[in-house]
């Protein structure tokens, strides 16, 4: 065995049991964590396969922007675990069905008679002038053109739907028109008023000099 494979089948282990972990691990953080291990053992194999820019997209885009976003969503909600395994048990046999067929799927491509492991030889070495995001970028915008604008299509009608679904009216929010705010002018707001200088008569002005109102008997009401 190559280093190489060693490897392989240690990150594929750590892939497997963080996979389960996702789906088994009863506290939703410790699922959110479990996935980030999951996609950095999936980063660490694209890497063995020369892919490196996808390796660095996946831990870029998935690791550092989405799953820390779901770790705060999760821990600053207050979910109520019980409630949520309620009910868990009854959805198993439907769970089960699914996985059996995903992995009778897998095991039908890879014991194909079409496909050979054994027959299959490692990729040539690449050249010293060879890059990776190039070659995609090539692949996804000659060969797989269509694919990537339909892509493109369905994202952007899930980001318009979400947006639509978020956007409800509500009798007691109260909502600004962004088209008013920039178009208000000042004399709409500020209205100057001139007004005439007028001087206060202070209450002590008929009091002797030195004397406050205060210590004034008849002021303060005594005989």
């Amino acid at each position: 065995m190559t280093f190489q494979q060693f490897v392989f089948y240690v990150l594929a282990g750590i892939l497997l049991f963080a996979a389960l972990r996702v789906i088994t691990a009863r506290n939703p953080v410790h699922c959110a964590l479990f996935l980030v291990l999951a996609f950095v053992s999936c980063a660490g194999l694209w890497l063995l396969l020369e892919a490196e820019f996808l390796a660095i997209a996946l831990v870029l885009v998935y690791v550092g922007a989405v799953m820390v976003l779901f770790v705060f969503v999760v821990m600053m909600l207050d979910i109520n675990l019980s409630r949520m395994r309620t009910g868990m048990f009854s959805y198993l046999p439907l769970g089960l069905a699914v996985a059996l067929l995903m992995v009778l799927e897998m095991g039908l491509v890879l014991w194909s008679h079409n496909v050979e492991l054994a027959d299959m030889l490692p990729p040539a070495a690449p050249a010293a002038d060879y890059s990776n995001t190039r070659e995609l970028g090539r692949l996804l915008y000659t060969e797989y053109v269509y694919p990537l604008e339909i892509a493109a299509v369905i994202l952007l009608v899930a980001i318009i739907a979400a947006v639509a679904l978020t956007l409800r009216r509500r009798k007691n929010t109260r909502y600004q028109d962004p088209t008013l705010q920039v178009s208000v002018r000042r004399e709409d707001r500020v209205r100057l008023v001139s007004m005439p200088p007028v001087r206060r008569e202070t209450e002590g002005a008929n009091t002797a000099p030195g004397v406050s109102a205060a210590a004034d008997p008849q002021a303060r009401g005594a005989p």
